[in-house]
């Protein structure tokens, strides 16, 4: 390491494919569910389970734009439909 003006520098550690390969293995990897590539999944991912912000942004846009929707069975045509007071 060198001094300069009194100062120590440090090796700042850069980062490789090794490097984040390792912290990747740090929590369990599932499948992200939008661009089904592999995602951390453990509190060091602020996006998870997606693996990265782009990716949940994707799927909030979805949910807002109602892409999602939970199905619901129809009523049959004679039957009336939402009065209370009518059903059993």
């Amino acid at each position: 390491m060198k001094k300069t003006a009194g100062m120590s520098t440090k090796a700042t550690p850069s980062v490789d494919a090794s490097s984040a390969s390792a912290s990747a293995s740090a929590g369990p990897t599932v499948r992200c569910p939008t661009c089904s590539g592999p995602s951390l999944f453990a509190p060091a991912n602020r996006f998870r389970p997606f693996c990265s912000e782009r990716c949940y942004q994707i799927d909030l846009g979805a949910w807002a734009n109602e892409e999602f929707r939970v199905p619901a069975p129809m009523p049959p045509e004679d039957s009336p439909f939402g009065d209370p007071r009518t059903e059993p």
